[in-house]
């Protein structure tokens, strides 16, 4: 073995505890940037898989009621493949044991060709039981989401209201579709309060009604033709009959929803691990020129003894190479574990067919040339300057910076500040560039930190706002079909109720300078208390008696302001058309919607005085007997308890968003220890000599330690307000990246959520502390003076 690589497994083993903090930052950009983007990857392949073989639809639609006659003229549209009708209605569901009643998606299942093994489209796996038979009870199977979530098994029975008249169904298997992979009721998806239930065909259409008819189009379309000249079509021959309005697959309730979720794990899972990746990378860069501009009399010895620039130019990117490859290997093996445990957190969200996971070869090639790129840049920017001099003048130290008044003492102030203190300025004076990098490198940290952790501040901001400010009641109910507005006082009748107020949503297509888009219209009373309008900024917004309030989402779509008149055109019941005012315009975060008083929304409407949905506040004391009663209310379609919500909703998010959380929060503490340490021992070899003639003139080893220490504690501090700003900076960024056009996220970062990254920081720093001030204490002063002699 050559000299010079005795050398080198020397230094690795001399500088093993620098060794491996360099190497944990390297493992934690890799393990992030791999694991992440393949999580993301395995999830989309896994989705595009399942939708292949079930067979999603190109084309929905949804109807009032329509002659099935359509299905030809619905067939002949140019471009159509294959025509699958159906019905589907929601349901009270009142499951043994559970307080409040639940609801069921019925949809009807054509048994003799599931028996046949001739599904059309959206295809339906069964996960566990048997396909339901058409004749003697009523059989069904349901969604496994909502199977699981309520502990629901083949040979169980519960009790439903399907179409006012109460039915035994009974369960003999769970299912999973791409029509559903999410369940909503237009909302956020919950398993535990809405379910999808398939039922025979035959007995749907007499449960409901629905002989002849339907309320539900899946098309398909050939490969290549434009999806919008078909939902054109569609529409156009649906209208008559009550059209919800046609979408292709992107806008499907439950496929835009994985969508979004892929989109905002694409963003947490890929824009925070590149940037973690970044950030190791420019923390391997300084920290190794730093390192290897420490050895500038060894580099001068080699090449006194013949090496030439190339050969000592190589041993030290072979240095820098081999450690951040044992950085990539660690980050690997760690991406795998990372993965594979965040994809088990996805698989019960989404239940599709197969989820595995898999690295995808590109993103090992990439992360390896990073880190080999920025080791060697390291090492080069540290050795090139060095390489060129002459032995004799490399063996020299540099040479001493110019001395120079610091500006304290210039401005007259030096008799205030003591000799330690002016030290500390006066190095980082003379070095602005080594003191920027150490406090770029700690300010990164905090961001990465605060953008982590601000997560769980967002959701219950959401929380807050959805379910505290604009949903003051404690149930929402849902009727089969528009009833008088005096249906409030009989819901004030109903055990436990303090105070009623109905209100009404509306399916419309609003028009506006060559723009439509279809969405809701919420009409609410003047005086309303239970179900508000709240603005970000403004807080709750009184509803005027004239004119439409449209959410900032939608008026930015349309490009509408306040003075505009938009068309609405009702999409069910009367199908009137009427062009409105725009009042006002509110800042919310979920939804384009619209919003009116709801006299002026029933004037706007000509269909007399009907609503379908009302707010209620109960007496949390009667809540048994409030739900009781409820379950026995035939005209009850639906039900949505606001407290029960709120828990399940808080309890998956909390899980998710803290495993998340949990991980990011544990990079960055690692990735500030691996700056730390290496900033301060790194400091330490630069200044040995000083240290060690200090401790010769008098000083103690805790006055030296405090000259050394107090640099990199003045970098900390100086450090974190500017993290907090890159914190945030960071975080607004990712929320601008994964609000959607139905979600506008809000960035909000409680001042707990700052302080906590500054004490892990802050903890993370006095722990390196303490590493090294063991090493001050142990500086042999005979050897290290010597070394300048």
């Amino acid at each position: 073995m050559k000299a010079i690589h005795t050398k080198l497994w020397r230094d690795l083993t001399r500088l093993r505890a620098q060794v491996a903090t360099i190497a944990m930052v390297v493992a934690i950009g890799v393990a992030g940037f791999v694991g992440m983007f393949s999580v993301h990857a395995s999830l989309l392949g896994a989705r595009d898989a399942f939708y292949l073989d079930n067979r999603l639809a190109d084309v929905f639609a949804g109807v009032k009621r329509a002659p099935e006659h359509l299905r030809a003229r619905l067939a002949a549209i140019d471009g159509v493949s294959e025509v699958q009708l159906g019905n589907a209605m929601d349901a009270q569901i009142d499951l043994p044991g559970v307080l409040p009643p639940v609801t069921g998606r019925f949809i009807g299942l054509d048994l003799a060709r599931v028996h046949a093994d001739r599904q059309g489209l959206n295809r339906l796996t069964l996960k566990s039981g048997r396909w339901p038979e058409r004749e003697g009870q009523l059989e069904a199977l349901v969604s496994e989401r909502f199977a699981v979530a309520r502990s629901l098994k083949p040979g169980d029975t519960v009790h439903a209201i399907l179409n006012g008249r109460l039915e035994a169904v009974h369960i003999v298997g769970t299912a999973v579709t791409p029509e559903y992979v999410f369940a909503s009721q237009g909302g956020a998806p919950d398993d535990e309060f809405f379910g999808i239930w398939w039922i025979d065909d035959e007995r749907m259409a007499t449960a409901f009604d629905l002989a002849g008819a339907f309320n539900q189009v899946a098309l398909g379309v050939v490969p290549g033709v434009p999806l919008v000249a078909v939902i054109d079509r569609v529409d156009a021959l649906l209208e008559p009959y009550g059209a919800i309005g046609a979408v292709g697959r992107d806008k499907q309730l439950s496929s835009k929803i994985v969508a979004d979720e892929l989109s905002q794990l694409k963003v947490m899972g890929t824009v925070l691990p590149s940037i973690f990746l970044v950030v190791a990378m420019f923390i391997l860069n300084v920290v190794l020129s730093r390192q290897v501009a420490t050895q500038r009399g060894q580099i001068a010895a080699l090449k006194a003894l013949g090496y030439s620039d190339g050969a000592i130019a190589w041993h030290y990117i072979q240095f820098a190479c081999l450690i951040a490859g044992l950085g990539v290997v660690v980050g690997l093996g760690l991406s795998m574990a990372i993965g594979r445990g965040m994809l088990s957190l996805y698989d019960e969200v989404f239940r599709f067919n197969s989820l595995a996971y898999v690295t995808t070869p590109w993103l090992v090639l990439v992360s390896t040339a990073i880190a080999a790129g920025a080791a060697a840049l390291g090492t080069w920017t540290a050795i090139h300057a060095v390489v060129r001099l002459r032995p004799a003048q490399a063996m020299q130290p540099p040479v001493p910076p110019h001395f120079r008044a610091t500006i304290i003492e210039r401005i007259g102030l030096g008799h205030l500040v003591s000799t330690g203190a002016l030290m500390v300025i006066r190095n980082f004076e003379r070095r602005p560039l080594r003191a920027a990098f150490t406090v770029i490198g700690v300010s990164l940290a905090v961001a990465l930190q605060i953008s982590g952790a601000f997560w769980l501040d967002a959701i219950d901001h959401i929380v807050d706002v959805q379910f505290r400010q604009v949903q003051q009641g404690d149930v929402l109910v849902n009727f089969h079909r528009p009833v008088p507005l005096t249906v409030a006082r009989d819901l004030q009748r109903l055990p436990g109720v303090i105070d009623a107020e109905p209100y009404r949503t509306e399916l419309v297509r609003v028009r506006f300078n060559g723009h439509t888009v279809d969405t809701g219209m919420m009409g609410i009373g003047s005086e309303a208390r239970l179900m508000r309008v709240v603005d970000e900024t403004r807080g709750a917004v009184a509803m005027p008696a004239q004119g439409v309030v449209l959410s900032a989402m939608l008026a930015r779509e349309l490009g509408a302001r306040v003075g505009d008149r938009v068309r609405l055109e009702f999409r069910l019941w009367t199908q009137t058309e009427a062009e409105v005012e725009v009042v006002d315009i509110v800042q919310t975060m979920f939804g384009k919607l619209l919003y009116m008083s709801l006299d002026a929304m029933n004037r706007v409407a000509r269909d007399g005085e009907g609503v379908a949905d009302a707010a209620l506040q109960v007496d949390p004391l009667a809540k048994e007997q409030f739900w009781g009663a409820v379950k026995r209310a035939p005209l009850i379609n639906s039900v949505f308890d606001k407290a029960a919500s709120m828990e399940s909703f808080n309890r998956t998010t909390s899980k998710n968003m803290g495993v998340f959380s949990g991980i990011l929060t544990l990079f960055a503490v690692a990735m500030a220890v691996g700056i730390i340490y290496n900033a301060a021992r790194i400091s330490l070899s630069e200044r040995a000599w000083e240290l060690a003639s200090l401790r010769v003139l008098g000083m103690t080893r805790a006055e030296v330690s405090v000259l050394l220490l107090a640099e990199l504690g003045a970098e900390l501090l100086l450090a974190l307000p500017i993290g907090a700003f890159l914190g945030w900076g960071l975080a607004t960024l990712m929320m601008s990246l994964m609000s959607s056009d139905a979600i506008d996220f809000p960035v909000v970062i409680e001042p707990a959520t700052y302080a906590s990254a500054a004490f892990i920081v802050l903890a993370a720093g006095v722990a390196s502390a303490l590493l090294v001030r063991r090493k001050i204490d142990q500086l042999d002063l005979v050897s290290v003076l010597k070394v300048r002699e």
